[in-house]
């Protein structure tokens, strides 16, 4: 099952089920958020929640090209979004190893973010019950910094680039008792400064620190094996460059419940009524293959059965960055 969220030109918020060309839109439901909650209070599954409210159906299309008194949201955002935690972590897949390390300006020798792929290599896919070796993990924001298909993902005057990273994030709950629930997951494109990062690797953390997109649809209990898919640029309507890329588990470093064990297993990362949505690791990104982009070309992502492809056009802020000053009280 596949799930988007809808806004309407009043104001008025949905779920609605995907269903081919049609959504269809579920009864009394204003976010999966809220359906999670209903669906753990009657010790129900998501599925069997969003099949007891299917009412009627509008036309996909419409919605998706922007062309509809409805709109698309994010697939899941929390009532209180700085209750949402946004991270994820990196080097789970060769190829944005590859990228790290030829970041690095001494070749010859492996680099810390080659070394940390190798160790998940070597250790990320530990026996049933067992712990596995950490993996990276970065910060990206609270939920205020999610985007939905077609917004624009903006390069903040600040920044040295804007960079898209296609990947897949699992979205959580955490339960009245503290534990963690997957919700689902989603195409994301995670959205970094690759140059920054560039100057020195240390710089990660602030290059992650910028907006991110989710969607349009929300995949719940998704085959996770091996997901192919493909991402593009487009410039002035005309494709600039594409990629094959690939996620899911066959592809990863990691296990899943490995990423999640570690992400988890801070006490702070289970706080009863939060979310979370956590970014897999990227494949390949444009940046990769030395494209800069530029102010109004459109990132595409796709995932094969994770729905429509989300595509964002990007934005560069141009006036001149000013100091922010701190007042004492």
């Amino acid at each position: 099952m596949r799930l988007v969220q809808l806004k309407s030109d009043v104001g008025e918020t949905r779920v609605a089920a995907v269903e081919d060309d049609s959504l269809r839109l579920l009864k009394a439901c204003n976010s999966v958020y809220e359906l999670a909650q209903k669906a753990l209070e009657e010790g129900k599954t998501l599925i069997e929640m969003a099949t007891l409210k299917f009412a009627e159906a509008i036309p996909y299309e419409p919605v998706y090209r922007g062309e509809s008194q409805w709109r698309l949201l994010p697939p899941f955002t929390h009532p209180e979004p700085a209750r949402c935690l946004v991270a994820g972590t990196g080097l789970t897949h060769k190829a944005s190893a590859d990228n790290r390390q030829a970041m690095h300006r001494n070749q010859a020798e492996l680099s810390d973010s080659m070394r940390m792929y190798l160790m998940g290599l070597e250790g990320g896919r530990p026996g049933s019950g067992k712990i596995g070796v950490a993996p990276e993990w970065f910060y990206k924001g609270p939920g205020t910094i999610v985007r939905a298909h077609g917004e624009p993902l903006v390069v903040p005057n600040f920044a040295r680039d804007g960079g898209e990273e296609p990947e897949i994030a699992g979205v959580y709950v955490i339960d009245a008792d503290g534990r963690p629930r997957r919700v689902g997951m989603a195409m994301t494109n995670e959205f970094s400064d690759h140059v920054l990062e560039k100057e020195n690797y240390l710089y990660l953390a602030h290059s992650k620190l910028r907006n991110c997109s989710m969607g349009p649809e929300l995949v719940i209990d998704p085959d996770f094996h091996r997901v192919p898919g493909r991402v593009r640029i487009e410039r002035d309507g005309a494709e600039l460059w594409s990629h094959a890329i690939g996620s899911g588990e066959e592809k990863m470093s990691h296990s899943v419940s490995n990423l999640e064990h570690h992400h988890f297993k801070y006490e702070a990362h289970r706080r009863p009524g939060d979310a979370h949505i956590y970014f897999f690791g990227a494949d390949a990104f444009s940046f990769g293959a030395g494209v800069a982009l530029k102010d109004g070309d459109v990132m595409e992502v796709a995932f094969e059965g994770f729905g429509r492809p989300l595509r964002n056009p990007i934005r560069i802020e141009r006036e001149e960055e000013k100091l922010i000053e701190v007042l004492p009280l």
